[in-house]
């Protein structure tokens, strides 16, 4: 039964992280229990990990070709970790086992994802008359006890699946795409690509961990579905990626929007083709003395493309709102939901220093890692930032709320570009943009502003942004805009007064371009 990769990836650490890894010179079912226990843990949500029996290491490599283990163990071993999940581990926990040959040589591959009941905990040894249990998680590359800090934070996970990694009761088997599968597979270079059509979707489902729950009642998991269904969005609304052009500028009350939906690997691959295809110039600048001109773009490739995975990847698929890409002849934008996980700092974040120590979709994470569209690893922040500096342009700016309610990434637009977007459709200059704000409107908030000419309740402002929680839209849509002082309260002394207005504010008014005295 082959693994639903490569071995040839996990033996050179592509695309696995090192610390998601253990090599084996042989059987240690201590050792090797704790490293399951650890991986079961998943203390920081990267998806557990993988122990290659049968294969030495040196210096954190292993060794190749590898020692093996004799045919006649392979199957006294797969016992006995049968064995330790149901007996040394707390609650049972069972990995999946893969006899496999490298070089005519015997291996195991265990094959330990992060668990659905944590924390789990583990025999500190084997010995009979031991009756110590401990929990054990992954530090780097090694497997430790759980201390202090650490198991006190373990325990505050008890029995908390991230989202991606649950079933979905609401799905069955057959709204996962046997043929989606089998693509995916086959793009990753998977050996089981070549039996993924003779495999019932439970069997193949299981392999690639994207079906759980028990042999009479199996569902799709929730990143199977994100990954293998034509239309996510039926199960998760508002998986979405739109992206808006604002011909006028961000202030202005005419966009173009086009909508990328589908499979998330297939809608991000999309919206960034027609990102690039319609809104990416290249400006050639002859500079005195050399014979090699400089090349430089608005917004380099390399930025939009992080910038949209970071947000695919770390999104919340339980809050109904898109991903948001706005484009304006002076920024791009990409907005997402909600914001950054509390424990990274915003300042290390705008330095490209910060490190999470959680992940909220672990295996969105290893779907895209293996599709080479991330490296995870919080690596996409200082990327974005090597891209601009290397195109010359201005620093990107990183933002969110005190609640971390959203993330915003901006890309300013290379001062010295010449973009064919810099005039309207009737060729008329753009306005410039709304001078002391950074904010970058939303199609709503246009709406909401030119509606504002005249006081309108929250009701009918809600109505006009199709919006129906009032607490995201006084946080997300409207917060935003009283913060920019672009709207105001006509009541403001009591701001929850059930007689309360919004009204443009003069910044509002220069935002719309219209005056109260001309109407």
């Amino acid at each position: 039964m082959p693994l639903p990769i490569n071995i040839a990836d996990l033996l050179h650490g592509r695309p696995v992280e090192w610390e998601r890894l253990e090599y084996k010179k042989g059987w240690n079912p201590e050792d090797i229990l704790h490293s399951l226990c650890a991986f079961a843990n998943d203390f920081h949500n990267l998806g557990g990990g993988y122990i290659l029996v049968g294969v030495e290491e040196k210096e954190g490599r292993p060794v190749l070709p590898p020692k093996g283990l004799t045919p006649s163990s392979i199957d006294s071993i797969q016992k006995e970790i049968l064995r330790l999940g149901q007996n040394a581990i707390q609650p049972a926990y069972n990995p999946l086992v893969f006899p496999h040959q490298i070089d005519s040589r015997d291996i195991l591959v265990i094959w330990a994802p992060g668990g659905e009941t944590r924390p789990y905990k583990a025999r500190a040894a084997l010995a009979k008359d031991s009756r110590e249990w401990v929990y054990y998680i992954r530090k780097h590359s090694s497997t430790v006890r759980a201390r202090g800090s650490d198991e006190r934070e373990l325990l505050s996970l008890a029995a908390t699946v991230p989202f991606d990694d649950r079933y979905n009761q609401q799905a069955s088997l057959p709204n996962l795409s046997r043929r989606l599968m089998g693509e995916f597979l086959s793009e990753i270079g998977s050996d089981l690509a070549r039996e993924a059509q003779s495999l019932t979707i439970e069997s193949l489902g299981r392999q690639m961990n994207v079906v759980g729950g028990p042999a009479e009642a199996p569902f799709p998991k929730n990143v199977g579905l994100l990954f293998f269904n034509e239309h996510p969005d039926r199960f998760f609304p508002a998986t979405q990626i739109d992206v808006v052009w604002f011909p006028e500028g961000a202030g202005g009350d005419r966009f173009d929007e086009k909508i990328f939906k589908g499979p998330l690997s297939r809608m991000t691959r999309e919206a960034l083709d027609y990102i690039k295809r319609n809104y990416l110039t290249e400006t050639v600048i002859k500079q005195r003395g050399r014979a090699e001109a400089k090349r430089i773009v608005n917004f380099p490739y390399e930025a939009i493309e992080e910038a949209i995975v970071n947000a695919v990847y770390h999104r919340s698929y339980e809050e109904r709102e898109p991903i948001e890409v706005r484009i304006t002849r002076d920024d791009l934008v990409v907005l997402s939901f909600p914001g950054p996980d509390r424990s990274i700092r915003m300042d290390a974040l705008r330095e490209g220093r910060a490190v999470s120590r959680r992940y909220r979709n672990r295996r969105i994470g290893e779907f895209l890692k293996e599709l080479d569209l991330t490296e995870g690893r919080s690596t996409g922040i200082p990327k974005i930032l090597r891209a601009m500096h290397d195109n010359g342009s201005p620093a990107p700016e990183f933002e969110t709320d005190e609640d971390r309610t959203f993330f915003l990434i901006r890309l300013p637009v290379h001062p010295r570009c010449e973009s064919r977007l810099d005039k309207t459709s009737n060729g008329d200059s753009v306005p410039e943009r709304i001078a002391g704000t950074k904010l970058a409107l939303s199609r709503h908030q246009v709406s909401i502003l030119n509606k504002c000419l005249e006081p309108q309740p929250l009701t009918i402002l809600m109505a006009l942004a199709d919006r129906s929680d009032r607490t995201k839209f006084r946080n997300q849509v409207l917060g935003p805009l009283l913060a920019a002082s672009l709207i105001e309260m006509t009541i403001p002394e009591k701001p929850r007064s059930p007689l309360q207005k919004y009204r443009l504010t003069e910044s509002g008014e220069a935002a719309v371009g219209i005056r109260k005295e001309d109407l």
